[in-house]
Parts: C-alpha cells; structure tokens; sequence
C-alpha cells in the first residue's frame, strides 16, 4: 500500500511552523509511514535548517507534487522570489508567502495529489494584510470545499473539545447560540467521533453558556429556552448527550474525562481548558470536511522564534493524527461499502447452490 502523503504548509516565515515542522521531519522513522511534503521554497526551508542546526537534513525539490518521491522529504517551490525573513515580526511578506503557501497546498488537496494537510501557524492579521478573507483556517477550508458548515475541534489522547461558535466576539456569541446551529455542531461532531476516531457509540457532553449553566434562569435563559429541549429532542433521535454543564466545574471536577467528546458554546470557553490540561499536546482539527486537516495548537510564538526553543510535539501529533484520521476514514469507508450490493452476491450464491442441488457422494471404497 503506498504511503499517505501530507501536505505541509509553512504558516508564517517569520514564526516557529518551519522550525517546528523541521524538528518533527528529522526523524527518519517518520518516512516510513507517510511521505511529507512542504509547500515553501527551498531556500526559506534552508534557512531555518541552518537556524535549528539541522544541516544534514536533505530535501527532495519538485516543481510540483505530482511527482514525489517516498522516503524523502519533499519540496513544491511555490515560488523563486527572495524573501526577506525577520524573525519574531509580523511584516506583509510573512503574510504573503503564507498565504501562497496555504493556496498551493490547498489545490493538491483538492486534485488528490496529497491525502492530507497539516497547516502550520499563521499570523492572521498579516494575512489579512496579504488579502486573506477569513478569520482562520477553520473558515478558509469550510468555504473553499463548500462545506456549508464545519467543526472546530481540538484533540488530544483523551480530550476532545468541539466549538459551537469560532472565531466570534463575545459580544456576539449569545445571538448565534440557535438550536438549528447547536444541532449542527451536534451531528458533526458525533459523525467525527464514530467515522474519524472509531468509536461507535459515542457519549457527548454540551456545556452551557452562561455561568452555573443559567442557575436556573437567574443568569440567563438559553440554558432553559435553547439548550435542555436540544438535548432532550437529541437524545430522541439516539444521541448519547448529556448536559448542560456549568464549564468550571466541569472541568474543576475531571468530569470531562467520562466522555468521548465535549460542546463547548465559544472559543474561550473550549479553549482556555483545553490548552490548560494539554498545551503542546494538542491538536487543532477541522471536523466535517471531505478533507482531512489538522494543525499544532499553538501560534506562531513570534518571542521564541530563531532561538530553537519551540517544541514540535504538537505539529509531531498534528501530522499523526492525520494519518490516523485517513487511515480511519479509508477502513470505514470499506466496511461500510456497498452494503445491499454485498447482500445481493450472497443471495445469488446461495441461489446458485440451491439450484445445483446436492453434491454427489463418492462411492465409497470395496
């Protein structure tokens, strides 16, 4: 079977995404179960390469991913300019060449030339600088395979925390908490953990949105007016839910851990706990695409970057994790196959048994 390509996009030059994504990539055994491919210039690759001291690090460069090369670190040089890096600032090229970056990668995705993306951390107001019209990757890719809705979820070995609202302000969030849109994220999200991550029947939490989860309608009536008959007509249709929890004592309790994956109403909400209990573990993954896309869970740590002090353990797990979401998506795609089709061919040959009537027996020996 051949190997699961990834593809790689660089994020921002002046950021940690290459050194980072050159750290994981020094390990040969990483070559044996997926064929890496980064979408920069080999010259921009080069430059962290010397910075993080990895010079004995080779690369494959190609004009394209069309040909790429298995057991080797693959190059596409999305473009030849020379590019002025300044480490640690946010300035119009870092913007610009990630977003060239992101663009390049995400045609290949679309023309199957690779399997997978990983993305690497963005700057996003020097990509909206580059003309980026998107608050992040989780809207880039929503739009760009016409996916009418996605899930932004965060993932670790036994935490997976999924957002009802993104990249909102608060002043904003309470106006989209809608049934319709709860409900969305719902069945995403359930969808995700039984095709992606294996698992058949999975136990969900929803968490409320105001303090104390209301406090019975003394700090707010979402809880009563949207979120508990959700639930109720959720668990009618056969999901495994359960909630709404206050967050703080959900999470102040470990309460979380009984649980495949958890809603959260708003960003912070999700995120502040999850980066508590797993930061540079985790995994940024958008839930609901026909594409596999995932992304460490930090930034692009602007203070640290050019010191070679960014630990790549959540871009090692990000990539990881979507090889096993592609492996997973492929092994549930044939068992899953043609089921009627399946049926029909044992019907036919159960038919033609009958019809053949039964076998004679030798006769047996004098």
């Amino acid at each position: 079977m051949s190997l699961i390509k990834i593809g790689i996009s660089i994020g921002d030059i002046n950021g940690v995404g290459l050194e980072v994504i050159l750290k994981t990539l020094n390990n040969p055994d990483v070559m044996k179960i997926c064929t890496p491919i980064i979408y920069c210039s080999s010259k921009v690759v080069s430059y962290h390469k010397n910075i993080v001291g990895l010079e004995k690090l080779h690369f494959q460069s190609n004009k394209s991913a069309e040909r790429v090369h298995t057991g080797k670190i693959n190059i596409v040089n999305c473009w030849q300019d020379n590019v002025n890096i300044t480490l640690g600032r946010q300035t119009e090229e870092s913007g610009k060449y990630a977003k060239i970056s992101l663009e390049a990668a995400t045609a290949d995705l679309k023309n199957g030339l690779i399997d997978a993306i990983v993305t690497a951390p963005i700057n996003k107001k020097a990509m909206q600088e580059a003309g980026f019209q998107h608050p992040g990757h989780t809207e880039f890719f929503t739009k760009e395979f016409n996916t009418k809705q996605s899930l932004m979820l965060m993932v670790n070995d036994e935490l997976r925390i999924g957002l009802v609202t993104n990249h909102l302000p608060v002043s904003q969030v309470a106006e989209n908490i809608t049934k319709n849109q709860i409900l969305t994220k719902l069945r995403i999200l359930e969808k995700t953990l039984k095709v992606d991550f294996g698992i058949d029947r999975p136990t969900i939490a929803l968490l409320g949105l105001n303090p104390h989860a209301g406090d019975g309608g003394a700090i707010g009536e979402e809880e009563a007016k949207v979120i508990r008959p959700l639930i109720i007509e959720a668990k009618k249709k056969g999901m495994m839910i359960m909630g709404p929890y206050p967050a703080d004592g959900f999470f102040g309790s470990t309460q979380y851990q009984k649980f495949d994956g958890i809603l959260a109403m708003y960003h912070d909400q999700g995120l502040i706990p999850f980066k508590t209990l797993s930061f540079g573990k985790g995994v940024n993954y958008t839930a609901g695409l026909p594409i596999v896309r995932t992304s460490p869970d930090h930034g692009t740590a602007y203070d640290i970057a050019g010191k070679n002090e960014a630990d790549p353990s959540s871009f090692r797990r990000a990539m990881f994790l979507a090889i096993d979401i592609v492996r997973n998506r492929r092994q549930h795609a044939e068992d899953h196959a043609n089921p009627l089709v399946r049926r029909k061919d044992l019907v036919k040959s159960s038919q033609k048994e009958a019809l053949a009537g039964p076998e004679k027996e030798a006769p047996s020996e004098a």
